[in-house]
């Protein structure tokens, strides 16, 4: 495998599968085994999981939550999710601990870099939840937080999205995929890779990213084995 240690980022909305709301066990259970194919190759995998399948703090909002109240509940939606893809993991066979951003055991252990990388060394997955356990932060930067913690050697964006277009493909037909693009090209062209703050701290922090489509199976071993699956974001 090209890398030894990663930090893969899941949308929450991708767990929804073809439901509107929660979690579809059909995609649980195919993210599940892409997981474990990587995992038993040898691959230590740190995972931050969204929450928008569930509660998203910034449409809370619009809908008359206090903005932190929100964020905390989308907080609690991603350790939801966790505890989920835990459960799904365990069920095929893979070790996997979730650790939490914010106390609360049983149900996690709080988080700290040096007990998720123990555990990262001795073949568990680590799941981490509960966002940077501050409001106004998104689960996107809360993946390139714990990437940098974790010294994870890249970051794994699973999207429903096949990598970083010149424009939406969704809404421009003629949109070009990129294979590789720099942090400063994407600066200068605006395209939406994740939220500033993320891109940002990924970029200072020499850490590169792999926007990639999660949901067709298989990808995950691809981009790991060094395939040009989706689009390397590099210095």
């Amino acid at each position: 495998m090209k890398y030894n240690r990663i930090l893969l980022k899941l949308s929450g909305e991708s767990l929804q599968g073809a439901q509107k709301y929660g979690i579809d066990p059909a995609m649980l259970q195919s993210y599940a085994e892409q997981i474990k194919t990587v995992a038993e190759a040898g691959v230590q995998v740190g995972i931050v999981i969204g929450g928008g399948n569930i509660f998203r703090g910034m449409s809370g909002a619009k809908r008359g939550f206090d903005r932190v109240k929100g964020d905390q509940m989308g907080m609690l939606a991603t350790i939801i999710n966790s505890l989920a893809l835990q459960s799904a993991l365990e069920d095929n066979g893979v070790k996997a601990k979730v650790l939490t951003s914010i106390r609360m055991e049983p149900i996690g252990e709080y988080f700290s870099k040096a007990r998720a990388i123990e555990y990262l060394e001795q073949g568990y997955v680590v799941i981490i939840g509960g966002g940077t356990s501050n409001p106004y932060f998104t689960t996107d930067t809360a993946s390139a937080l714990r990437g940098i913690e974790i010294e994870a050697e890249v970051m794994l964006k699973g999207t429903r999205v096949d990598g970083v277009y010149t424009a939406d493909p969704e809404k421009d037909p003629t949109a070009v995929k990129f294979d590789e693009i720099t942090f400063d090209e994407v600066i200068d062209r605006r395209l939406k890779v994740m939220d500033q703050t993320a891109f940002t701290l990924c970029r200072e922090n020499k850490l590169e990213i792999i926007v990639f489509d999660m949901d067709t199976p298989g990808n995950l071993e691809k981009v790991l084995s060094g395939e040009t699956v989706g689009t390397l974001v590099k210095l």
